[in-house]
């Protein structure tokens, strides 16, 4: 069950949209989304305010398990944030407790054995963005009308196209391109996510966009630049899932579009 803000007022310095669709082949939705933006009068108003998206794996109840579970989990580490401490951290911290958690509750519950799920996630404060991910979830940053993305897919495709074996266009249709080599609740000690050192310094008009990969697999870089032109963001996501499930939308589809309307001092 995706959830958006949790009941936080947005304040107009930036504008938010978001959808999530079960898609045109799934009977349920696997995707979780979360925004968080403490009040002004909270006393840690400090935090910033926190945007992820998640896309839960392992089938029947393990995928929502898994990926509301990670999404809640890594809120929970923001919400608890120290004045000072370091986003980056924080964003790290929240993603190894997720996996934890998810290993924890799947090695007690034998029907949720195998779950996982991606998770992309950022914390924008203070006029600069700090993110991570693990899986094929993914950030992008939409400029001057181009879209760049800021991670890169962990997965066995997108390290073939980094090796050199495959192109990009060959990597599209390859049969292997959702087989993960990176998410939460994957058995190992601790996640494999990037979480970049140095945050992105954010500038007016920026949209920050974060998608699973049901809509990405569907939808072009250059067709997000476009869907974002003189339109608002909540028309934008409406555009972007119904493109992905005009083109068959085998997966479920999530995104987050968020606006830079002025930066923070």
């Amino acid at each position: 069950m995706p959830v958006d803000g949790g009941g936080f007022r947005i304040r107009p310095d930036v504008e938010l949209a978001n959808a999530s669709d079960v898609g045109c082949e799934r009977t349920q939705n696997e995707d979780y989304f979360l925004y968080i933006e403490p009040r002004d009068d909270d006393e840690f108003h400090h935090r910033g305010r926190l945007i992820l998206v998640a896309d839960g794996i392992g089938g029947r109840n393990g995928g929502e398990v898994a990926s509301r579970l990670a999404a809640e989990t890594v809120r929970d580490i923001f919400l608890e944030t120290a004045d000072g401490e370091d986003s980056r951290s924080v964003l790290i911290a929240g993603f190894q407790a997720a996996h934890r958690a998810i290993l924890d509750i799947a090695g007690e519950t034998p029907e949720l054995r195998g779950m996982g799920t991606t998770c992309c996630a950022a914390i924008l404060r203070n006029g600069q963005m700090y993110y991570g991910h693990a899986g094929d979830s993914r950030i992008y940053l939409i400029r001057g009308g181009r879209a760049e993305p800021l991670t890169e897919d962990h997965n066995v495709v997108a390290r073939m196209v980094r090796d050199g074996l495959i192109g990009e266009e060959d990597a599209r249709h390859h049969p292997q391109r959702n087989v993960l080599t990176a998410a939460l609740g994957l058995d190992s000690e601790s996640v494999a996510g990037d979480f970049p050192v140095d945050p992105l310094a954010l500038l007016a008009g920026d949209i920050i966009l974060l998608c699973t990969d049901g809509l990405h697999g569907l939808v072009s870089d250059e067709e997000f630049s476009l869907t974002m032109a003189e339109q608002s963001l909540s028309d934008a996501c409406r555009e972007l899932v119904a493109l992905a499930k005009f083109r068959g939308g085998p997966d479920n589809i999530t995104v987050q579009l968020l606006r830079v309307r002025h930066v923070e001092s």
